[in-house]
């Protein structure tokens, strides 16, 4: 599903070590869709202290749902799903980030009444 995400295969080694990193932490949590036994779709939760907020905040660093699923409730599942848990956590809000290109995740989250209010900077060390 995330190379679905990110349009691409990934590295499996930089991924299995991310994945285990991310399940060893207490600030991630996954949560997965399935249908009939067979996963669907799915969204990662991150939770820290942020000194800025004084406070818990929440961020989806990652939700998918395969393309044969969209436009049938799965999203808004995940997202009541996360949305309780982070609540239930003592987050006081939920951030997402999503690639300019991708209008329909957009107006998604516009739509379960998320607001753009960030401009994000990316500075890639890739080529440094």
């Amino acid at each position: 599903m995330i190379c679905s995400l990110e349009n691409m295969i990934l590295d499996r080694l930089g991924f299995d070590a991310a994945f285990n990193r991310n399940m060893a932490s207490p600030n991630i949590t996954y949560f997965l869709a399935e249908h009939e036994g067979k996963p669907i779709g799915m969204v990662s939760c991150h939770i820290q202290p942020l000194l800025h907020h004084a406070a818990l905040v929440s961020e989806i660093q990652e939700m998918y749902v395969e393309p044969e699923y969209r436009s049938q409730k799965v999203g808004n599942v995940l997202m009541e799903h996360v949305t309780a848990f982070a609540k239930k956590e003592g987050a006081i809000q939920m951030e997402v980030t999503s690639r300019a290109t991708r209008e329909q995740a957009h107006r998604f989250y516009q739509r379960e009444g998320f607001e753009k209010s960030h401009v994000k900077l990316v500075r890639y060390f890739k080529n440094e």
